[in-house]
């Protein structure tokens, strides 16, 4: 008799993610269990680690854009081409945004089995992690790292609003520069793009694409307070960002950047690292249902 070889499908969950419930995972795992898979779940957040199981073909991530940033880690020291997918249930889902499918658990389950929308991504190094969406240096990332996670829970992404009103009192800025491919360029703030999108649907890079191998970069020389809000209302009115004043724009394939200050640097809405940093595209691109 001939052995059916099922897919092993490993739900990844953050159980602190902004719109998690406990009720949506058992759906999913029901949805790819009746649509042929074997389930495994893990957890993953704050304070949690995780490896890719070894049995399983497919990872789903179920969170936001900083829980698929841990799978994906999870996922380039695992020693093999894992594909992933990403069930929203995060505050803003960045990536989500990228390539929006039906979140109808079998609809999804059963897409995702199938293979269908295959698509490359490349994630970009930073440092000794990496970030698939959009990294940044400055005001914003200023205001991320004096972020409430309690508030976060309770309000959401008004907690963003919050922290960004106490930056505004203590208004950061600091010399920063960067170096990329033989250019030098002091500045005050600066943000990089893998993806179109950045703190929900607004765009600093609207010529970003994950498939892309490159990185999309705006360097702010003078980030004064009115400067800045010009910089939002930019993005805003999708406005060229390049005729914001004082805004520099350019690609690359790779990035450094230093201060003699240890600036917070946000990373798909998460403070990873503080400067120095350098940022590299990967290689090798993550394959996505």
């Amino acid at each position: 008799m001939e052995q059916t070889i099922r897919t092993t499908v490993q739900l990844v969950v953050n159980p602190t993610a902004g719109t998690y419930r406990s009720t949506l995972v058992a759906a999913l795992q029901g949805a790819f269990e009746r649509a042929g898979a074997q389930v495994i779940v893990s957890e993953s957040g704050p304070g949690m680690s995780f490896a890719i199981d070894p049995k399983a073909d497919h990872v789903c991530s179920i969170g936001g854009d900083g829980t698929l940033r841990h799978v994906a880690l999870a996922s380039a020291a695992c020693g093999r081409a894992v594909p992933l997918s990403i069930y929203p249930t995060g505050t803003i889902n960045l990536i989500h945004r990228e390539a929006r499918c039906s979140l109808v658990p079998d609809h999804y389950a059963e897409r995702v089995l199938r293979g269908a929308a295959a698509r490359q991504h490349y994630a970009v190094n930073l440092n000794e992690t990496l970030f698939l969406a959009c990294a940044s240096v400055g005001p914003d990332s200023a205001a991320v790292a004096a972020l409430s996670s309690r508030l976060k829970r309770r309000i959401g992404r008004l907690a963003y609003a919050v922290a960004f009103c106490r930056t505004l009192l203590r208004w950061p800025r600091h010399e920063i520069i960067l170096e990329a491919e033989g250019r030098t360029l002091r500045c005050e703030a600066f943000y990089v793009a893998k993806g179109r999108f950045f703190a929900g649907p607004w765009s600093f890079a609207p010529a970003a694409r994950l498939h892309a191998p490159e990185l999309h970069v705006v360097a702010l020389t003078k980030v004064t307070r009115l400067r800045y809000l010009r910089f939002l209302l930019a993005m805003v009115v999708r406005a060229r960002i390049d005729r914001v004043p004082g805004a520099s724009c350019f690609s690359c394939t790779e990035l450094s950047a230093r201060s003699d200050h240890p600036l917070p640097v946000q990373a798909d809405g998460d403070i990873v690292a503080a400067l120095p940093v350098t940022l590299s595209l990967r290689p090798d691109p993550i394959l996505f249902h």
